[in-house]
């Protein structure tokens, strides 16, 4: 008799950050409880605050991206990140992490 399967997707939350050190750590801790399976993670882009100790505490996988811009930051996520979904957002808290299990 054959066996249920199932397959978990991997669920990647990408916030690309620039002087996000207000808003931040708020982003990523909603993410977590909207999506408690994602690995979330914050890449900054030369930020001149403490964008990425506030992410790195509130539990998100931070990479610095030297190469100003945000084109830069998008491309090197999609590079360097592995997953079945992606999902982007700001880390101004511009989009409801309440929203990320519908999409």
């Amino acid at each position: 008799m054959p066996q249920d399967v199932r397959y978990e997707p991997v669920i990647a939350v990408l916030l690309p950050c620039y002087n996000e050190e207000l808003t931040i750590a708020e982003v990523v801790r909603r993410f977590r409880e909207a999506l408690p399976a994602a690995a979330i993670y914050v890449y900054d882009n030369n930020s001149r605050d403490l964008t990425a100790l506030r992410a790195r505490a509130a539990g998100a996988i931070v990479v610095r991206e030297p190469r100003q811009g945000k084109g830069n930051v998008v491309r090197r996520m999609f590079a360097d990140i592995e997953a079945d979904i992606y999902l982007m957002a700001d880390g101004d808290g511009t989009y409801a992490p309440e929203d990320a299990p519908q999409l």
